[in-house]
């Protein structure tokens, strides 16, 4: 049985974003999107039921502020009390996981999908029109992280438990528990 374009696409194989399953998918995110990004704050019951409708897990407590933005939604699972601050930016083309109790800055950017380095290689052209070759490895995040504003955290890394990344970090490879990490690329500094 051949695969469809969201397993492809969550097995890290090369997919097609524009197939109609991944579409309806991201558009019905937009939608979700753009009501919580414009929601009074004081409504939470309704920002809430959209967590709920938007992610694949939210624990009690978790804490958006608006706006937030990411591709899909639903590939993004996010723990207990984990409070994530304004223009963050997660693009869930594979699964991204939070623990609880973590400490996302703003403008915390959390990449899934990559491309060929060779242009050759990263466009395809098929009947006078572009499309790019993406591959996608997801990102986990354990418990009690605090991120500092700025970084960008790239795809397939895994960053441990009871971690400190210094704001501006590019995150290039996985970060080991009980760290303070920060740089660009990002390395651990040292044991907390």
């Amino acid at each position: 049985m051949e695969m469809t374009e969201k397993q492809k696409m969550l097995s890290g194989h090369h997919y097609n974003s524009r197939d109609p399953e991944l579409l309806e998918m991201y558009h019905n995110a937009r939608k979700l999107l753009k009501e919580y990004n414009h929601l009074d704050s004081e409504r939470m019951k309704r920002r809430n039921e959209i967590m709920i409708e938007l992610f694949s897990f939210t624990g009690d407590g978790v804490w958006i502020e608006a706006p937030f933005f990411c591709d899909y939604g639903e590939n993004i699972s996010i723990g207990r009390g984990t409070f994530i601050n304004v223009n963050c930016m997660f693009l869930d083309n594979n699964k991204i996981t939070i623990g609880e109790n973590g400490l996302i800055a703003p403008y915390v950017q959390i990449y899934t999908a990559s491309h060929p380095l060779r242009a050759s290689e990263r466009i395809i052209e098929h009947n006078g029109r572009s499309s790019y070759k993406t591959i996608t490895k997801p990102v986990a995040i354990g418990d009690n992280v605090w991120v500092g504003g700025n970084t960008i955290i790239f795809p397939g890394v895994k960053i441990g438990d009871n971690v400190t990344i210094g704001g501006g970090s590019v995150v290039t490879s996985d970060i080991p528990n009980d760290v303070f990490a920060f740089g660009n690329p990002c390395k651990v500094q040292k044991e907390l």
